[in-house]
C-alpha cells in the first residue's frame, strides 16, 4: 500500500454504460492525512505491532451470503461471529486466527440498524462506511486492548490527548460496573473524562443469550481547550463516538444471568470516515476527500451551485440542494459496494431496500439537482476511482454495476416526473384541506402502487412540505392489500379468463424458447405511451396451462365461442409498448388489433423477457 497517489483515467460512456481507465486510487496529495493513508496507517499499525501481530483478513461481502439473520454487514464483527460462538469450522480458514484486522465494508439500511431516512438531513450519517477494527480471539484483553487503542490513537495518528475522553460501562441491577476498564483509563487519562453510562451506551450483547460483555468507547472533542464531559453521549456533532471496544466476556444465560466465558475475546470498531474527518480537521464527514470528488463529480453531471454544506433551514431555502448532493453521494457507493458483492435491486429484502436507495437518489437528483436521466450510473467510475484500490472487487464488476443501474435508473425515471407532479397535486390538496398538516395514507399508497414511490420516499417529500405523513392509514391499506393478496395472484394467473390458469412457468417459456424459436419481447417501447408501435409480429398464441392435448397451451389459430362470440387468449407479440407488471407497478390495460381481430387487454406479465398479453 503507498501513502498518496495521483491517477490518471478515462471517463468515456458507452452503449449506456460508464467505464473508467484506472492506474490507482486516488488521494489528495495536499493533504497530510488522505483517505487511504488513514486507512492505511490503521491497518499497517496493528498488522506489523512488535508485540501483538495481527493477521490482515479482508472484508467480508457487505452482503452475508451464508447469514440469514442480516440484511447487509452493519460491523465488523459479523464475519467472526462463529468464532465468538465457538461454532467455527476447524477446516474454515477463520479458526486458526489469534488477532486479525481490517477495513470492513459496512451498510445500515433497512432492519434493525438503518440510517437510511436520516442521510441527507445532517452531515454525519451514511448507509455505506467503513470500520476500521481489530480483534482478539481468546489472545490479549482489556489492558492490551485499551493500551493498543491509545497509543493508535495518539502515536500513530497524532491525536491530542486532551481531547480524548472514554466511557465505559457503570453498572445495573442485573450487571457490575466495569471497574476494571475504568482503572486501565486512569493511567491516561483525569478521572473527570472517563465517564460512567448505562448498558444502552456501554454494554454490547449478540441477542436475548449468548456472548455479551461491557464495552468502552473512545470519543473526541472537535472543538478542544474546554471541559466537554457533559457532551460525551449526548449527540452533539463535535464531540464525536470514534472508536468502541467490545470485550466479550460472558454468556447471557436463559435465566439472564451472566456466565464468565473460558475464551475472552475483543471486538473493535471505528468510524473510517470520522476519523479521517478529523485529521482532516474538517467538521463533517462530507468534507473529506472521501466525498469532495464526488461532488465535483455530481456538480459536473448536474450543472448544480456548489455543495455548501448546508442543513436545515438554510438548505431549505435552496431547495434542499446540499442534502441531494449528501444523498446521492452516499447512496451510489452503497449501490456500488452492494451490486458488486451480489446483491440486485428487486421487490423483496435487501433488493428493496436497495430499490429504495436507489429511488431516493434518483428523485433527489432529478428534483433538487437538476439531473438528466442517466447522471447516477455516470457516478461509478468515480466511486471505483475512490475505492477501487482498496477494494478491487469495484473494479472488476464496474460493468455489471453501471449497466444494473442505469436499468434500475431508466425503470424508475419513466415514472418518477409523473409521480412527483402527482405528490404535488395531492400535497397541495393536503394543504388546502381541513387537516392542512396531514398527508394522506391513501395518497401515499397510490403513490406506491402506481408510481412505485416508496413510502419512505414519500414521507420524506411531504415533510419537505411541512406535512405529516398518516403512516398508520398507509398500513392499513397495505394490510387491506396483504389480505387480498392470495385471491389477487389467482385472478392474476386467470388474467379476467373465469378460471383458466394463464400463468407460464417453465414449460411454457422452455418451450417458446427452444420449440416455437420466440425470442424475448422488445419491450423498450413501453414508457413511450403516445408514440405508435410499427413492425409489430403475432409470435405465439396461449390459451392456458392444460387447455390443449399437450398440457403446454399453446395453438397456430384460435376461433372465438360460438355463442359469445369471445375468447379468452394470451399474445406474445415480438415487440410490445404495454408495461408489464413489476416492480410495485401495476400492468397496462388497452386493446390489440390482430387480423381486424380486437383483443381487449386485461393483464399484462413477463416471464423470463417475454411478456404475455392476456385479454
Amino acid at each position: 500500500m503507498s501513502e498518496s497517489t495521483s491517477t490518471n483515467k478515462t471517463d468515456t460512456v458507452e452503449d449506456g454504460i460508464a467505464t473508467l481507465s484506472l492506474n490507482t486510487s486516488t488521494s489528495t496529495p495536499e493533504l497530510e492525512w488522505p483517505m487511504n493513508k488513514v486507512r492505511e496507517t490503521f491497518i499497517n499499525y496493528f498488522q506489523n505491532h512488535p508485540k501483538y501481530p495481527h493477521t490482515f483478513y479482508p472484508s467480508s461481502p457487505v452482503v452475508p451470503h451464508d447469514d440469514p439473520t442480516l440484511l447487509f454487514a452493519n460491523a465488523g464483527m459479523n464475519q467472526y461471529k462463529p468464532l465468538f460462538l465457538g461454532t467455527c469450522d476447524p477446516s474454515h480458514p477463520l479458526f486458526s486466527l489469534k488477532r486479525a484486522t481490517n477495513s470492513q465494508k459496512c451498510i445500515r439500511a433497512g432492519g434493525k440498524h438503518n440510517d437510511l431516512d436520516d442521510v441527507g438531513k445532517d452531515v454525519y450519517h451514511h448507509t455505506f462506511f467503513e470500520m476500521l477494527g481489530n480483534w482478539s480471539f481468546g489472545d490479549y484483553f482489556k489492558k492490551e486492548a485499551i493500551d493498543l487503542a491509545w497509543n493508535c490513537l495518539t502515536q500513530e495518528f497524532g491525536l491530542d490527548p486532551e481531547r480524548l475522553y472514554a466511557s465505559y460501562f457503570g453498572g445495573d441491577d442485573a450487571t457490575p460496573p466495569d471497574l476494571e476498564a475504568r482503572d486501565i483509563w486512569l493511567k491516561y487519562l483525569p478521572a473527570k473524562r472517563v465517564l460512567p453510562f448505562d448498558a444502552a451506551d456501554n454494554f454490547w450483547e449478540m441477542g436475548a443469550t449468548g456472548p455479551c460483555g461491557p464495552c468502552v468507547e473512545i470519543h473526541y472533542d472537535r472543538i478542544g481547550g474546554r471541559d466537554a464531559a457533559d457532551r460525551v453521549n449526548a449527540d452533539f456533532p463535535d464531540v464525536i463516538e470514534i472508536w468502541n471496544n467490545v470485550f466479550i466476556q460472558f454468556n447471557r444465560e436463559v435465566d439472564g444471568s451472566l456466565r464468565e466465558l473460558p475464551n475472552q475475546h475483543v471486538d473493535t470498531g471505528m468510524g473510517f470516515e470520522r476519523l479521517t474527518s478529523i485529521l482532516q480537521n474538517v467538521d463533517s464527514n462530507y468534507d473529506t476527500d472521501v466525498f469532495l470528488p464526488l461532488f465535483a463529480k455530481i456538480q459536473e453531471l448536474t450543472g448544480a451551485p456548489a455543495y455548501s454544506g448546508k442543513i436545515g433551514a438554510e438548505d431549505a431555502a435552496q431547495n434542499y440542494r446540499d442534502m441531494g448532493y449528501r444523498v446521492v453521494a452516499d447512496h451510489i457507493r452503497t449501490l456500488c459496494f452492494a451490486i458488486s458483492d451480489g446483491a440486485h435491486p428487486s421487490n423483496d429484502g435487501r433488493g428493496y431496500v436497495l430499490r429504495r436507495v436507489l429511488r431516493r437518489a434518483v428523485r433527489y437528483g432529478r428534483q433538487n439537482l437538476g439531473a438528466q436521466l442517466g447522471f447516477f450510473a455516470k457516478l461509478v467510475p468515480t466511486v471505483v476511482e475512490l475505492m477501487g484500490g482498496f477494494y478491487p472487487d469495484l473494479v472488476t464488476k464496474q460493468t455489471e454495476v453501471t449497466r444494473v443501474i442505469l436499468e434500475e435508473e431508466e425503470s424508475f425515471s419513466a415514472t418518477i416526473d409523473k409521480g412527483i407532479k402527482l405528490f404535488n397535486d395531492l400535497a397541495s390538496r393536503a394543504l388546502a384541506s381541513s387537516t392542512p398538516t396531514v398527508f394522506s395514507g391513501d395518497d401515499a399508497h397510490k403513490l406506491f402502487t402506481s408510481n412505485g414511490f416508496p413510502v419512505d420516499l414519500t414521507q420524506l417529500m411531504a415533510e419537505e412540505k411541512g406535512l405529516v405523513l398518516d403512516v398508520k392509514r398507509f398500513e392499513e391499506k397495505m394490510a387491506e392489500e396483504k389480505l387480498l393478496s392470495q385471491e389477487d395472484y389467482k385472478r392474476k394467473k386467470a388474467g379476467g379468463s373465469g378460471g383458466k390458469n394463464m400463468a407460464m412457468e417453465a414449460e411454457q417459456t422452455s418451450h417458446l424458447l427452444k420449440t416455437l424459436n420466440v425470442k424475448p419481447t422488445d419491450d423498450a417501447a413501453k414508457f413511450e405511451w403516445d408514440v405508435a408501435l410499427t413492425d409489430c409480429r403475432l409470435d405465439a398464441i396461449y390459451l392456458g396451462r392444460g387447455e390443449t392435448p399437450d398440457g403446454i397451451g399453446f395453438v397456430d389459430t384460435v376461433t372465438p365461442d360460438s355463442e359469445t362470440g369471445e375468447l379468452v387468449v394470451g399474445l406474445i407479440l415480438n415487440k410490445s409498448s404495454y408495461y408489464a407488471e413489476s416492480g410495485g407497478q401495476i400492468y397496462d390495460v388497452g386493446t390489440i388489433v390482430v387480423s381486424g381481430h380486437t383483443v381487449t387487454i386485461t393483464s399484462v406479465q413477463s416471464y423470463g423477457g417475454v411478456v404475455l398479453h392476456v385479454g
